[in-house]
């Protein structure tokens, strides 16, 4: 694929939805990082549901650590991995408050040594919550690189080194919630909606369904 079609998709996904942002709710840096942490193998949606009843009680590190591990289990049972995905939490809010005065730090080495923090989820908290330039790789994205052929490769990290190598400058803040929201709705996994696509004459996926 060559700069001018890639120039053209992100110009008409930005047409299409000039300001893209996640579909997971949050109003801070770590209620954000609590909710991507909480989003591994599980939807949004599901997420949403938990962190409705959550943050209402509990959106600070210290508030974490002060409801404990058990009550913390109690609010997030609905989400799978939810025993892993509380320890994990409730570590990731300790190294906080004694690391960093209770704040989300804003660099990827800081971020990724947090546990259950891997570079997906720095990418989301830095892109998102500090609009640092950063393209989180997830199934959705890398489905969507690889049949457009606007980053093939043939792991996360390659297509998250090929977007930000071609990405044009202009759209590499936003171009995480753009793919991540085409694959979602429009070039779902298994029959993706191409004669609905505003992509389907750039996209160079041979097998176009109808």
């Amino acid at each position: 694929m060559n700069a001018a079609k890639r120039l053209e998709i992100f110009t008409r996904l930005r047409a299409a939805n000039p300001e893209p942002t996640t579909e997971l709710n949050w109003t801070s840096p770590f209620e954000l990082l609590s909710a991507v942490l909480l989003s591994a193998q599980a939807t949004d949606v599901g997420v949403n549901k938990a962190t409705a009843r959550l943050f209402p009680v509990a959106n600070t590190p210290q508030a974490i650590l002060d409801l404990g591990l058990d009550q913390l289990k109690a609010y997030i049972k609905t989400i799978g991995l939810y025993n892993t995905k509380a320890e994990n939490l409730m570590k990731t809010c300790r190294i906080l408050v004694e690391k960093h005065q209770g704040e989300v730090p804003q660099t990827r080495k800081a971020l990724e040594a947090l546990p259950g923090v891997g570079r997906k989820t720095a990418n989301v908290v830095l892109n998102t919550a500090f609009g640092q330039p950063t393209i989180a790789v997830d199934t959705h994205i890398f489905r969507v690189s690889n049949r457009t052929g606007i980053a093939k490769g043939k792991n996360v990290d390659e297509v998250e080194q090929k977007l930000l190598r071609h990405t044009p400058r202009e759209f590499k803040k936003d171009a995480h919630h753009w793919l991540i929201l085409h694959g979602r709705y429009t070039c779902v996994a298994r029959k993706p909606k191409c004669l609905s696509c505003i992509l389907e004459d750039l996209c160079e996926f041979k097998d176009k369904t109808e």
